[in-house]
């Protein structure tokens, strides 16, 4: 493969580039994409065993990434979580996803909380059209966090985020053309949880319901300020309900509602040569709206902009299903059910996991296997290892 045509390759495959690439019918494949979709992949195993659901889920280390606003109602003083998720293990190797995650009370209703997300690509040795080494470089991506949550009463709280996030793809080894990517963003997390007592069974059943505007920010570009692409920013819904079925055992289901709030791309109108028609403001759209738009504009746009109408926009919403069972709150078996249209993307699968806490420290494994088309962590094992401050604190006393 020739440089150029191996740089072009690589930033279309990891920025979501569309090279005049577009569906021939109404109602076929139109999947959204963004750059950085790194941002979107569950960064721990908790969340990854019970089908990436998170919304409104029982805080934990984790929560920056499914909804800041949780991190209110978390009960421990402080703590720490390191996952690890190796990333199409089965095709090449070094290539993965490291999370780290702190968090620390301020008083009894404030948080402030801290995550680093890595995703390395592996090393690649780059070669001219001779075949002649120009030297080796590790494509990599990275998004740094701050997080404040505040309880606003005894049952309802609201999350802010910061986000930075450099993606570097290709380095100065292939093009001088090339650079990498830089933005922030940020994120606005609400979420209420209460407890109702069931008539039937006379149980105690723990309730939540949870929303949080992910990645909202500024696009990247990896060439020319001209051409600059969307980042993942995005809406999660969800709610979230267990019951105490009695002294020992704790069961509980979520299910999240998720959407990208980024322009669907629309349809062009094509010539007699069966090309797109160039008109006097650019490409003519024969279906849809533009959607090289001002970010703002395009978070509106997001809801009503699909070229097949009101019922390609609901195939553009995700849902995710999870369960978890805990003994003694010391043994968990989680599991959940992902689905995405087959015109969006069409990913389904099934995950499974288990999780341990003991004293100072806990273990989440997640296992995910794909149901319609192979995904990146097919028969992968994604580990998060967490550890309490108080607890460490009463074991060193």
């Amino acid at each position: 493969m020739r440089l150029k045509h191996f740089a072009v390759a690589l930033l279309c495959l990891f920025a979501g580039a569309n090279l005049d690439a577009q569906p021939n019918l109404l109602g076929q494949q139109n999947a959204i994409t963004t750059t950085v979709p790194f941002l979107m992949i569950s960064p721990d195993a908790r969340g990854g065993a019970m089908g990436d659901v998170g919304a409104a889920t029982t805080p934990d280390a984790n929560s920056g990434h499914w909804n800041p606003a949780k991190f209110a109602f978390i009960e421990k003083p402080g703590g720490v979580s390191l996952t690890y998720t190796p990333w199409l293990r089965q095709l090449v190797d070094g290539v993965s996803i490291s999370y780290l995650s702190v968090y620390g009370k301020i008083d009894k209703r404030s948080t402030l909380a801290g995550s680093l997300r890595f995703f390395s690509l592996g090393n690649i040795n780059y070669t001219d059209d001779k075949g002649e080494s120009l030297g080796t470089f590790n494509p990599s991506e990275y998004a740094f966090d701050l997080f404040y949550s505040r309880q606003l009463s005894d049952h309802f709280s609201m999350g802010v985020g910061i986000r930075f996030i450099y993606s570097n793809l290709i380095g100065n080894l292939v093009s001088t053309t090339t650079r990498p990517g830089i933005a922030g963003a940020a994120d606005l997390g609400m979420y209420y949880t209460n407890k109702t007592k069931l008539k039937a069974s006379k149980k105690v059943m723990d309730y939540a319901i949870g929303a949080a505007f992910t990645n909202i920010g500024s696009k990247i570009t990896y060439t020319s300020d001209a051409q600059r692409d969307f980042i993942p920013i995005n809406l999660r819904i969800g709610g979230y309900a267990g019951v105490q079925v009695d002294e020992y055992n704790h069961v509980s289901v979520a299910m999240d509602f998720n959407k990208l709030l980024v322009p669907t791309p629309p349809l062009y109108a094509l010539d007699t040569n069966g090309r797109i028609l160039i008109g006097p403001g650019g490409p003519v759209v024969s279906h849809g709206r533009v959607s090289d738009v001002p970010v703002l504009e395009g978070m509106f746009q997001s809801f009503s902009d699909a070229p097949n109408g009101f019922r390609e926009e609901m195939q553009e919403i995700q849902i995710s299903v999870g369960a978890e069972w805990w003994y003694q709150k010391q043994f968990a078996v989680r599991t959940g059910y992902f689905y995405e249209h087959k015109n969006k993307g069409n990913r389904k699968f099934l995950t499974f996991g288990i999780g341990l806490r003991y004293k100072v420290f806990g273990l989440d494994v997640s296992y995910l296997t794909g149901l319609v088309q192979r995904h990146p962590l097919q028969n992968t094992l994604r580990f998060s290892l967490l550890f309490d401050f108080a607890a460490f604190k009463t074991v060193s006393d």
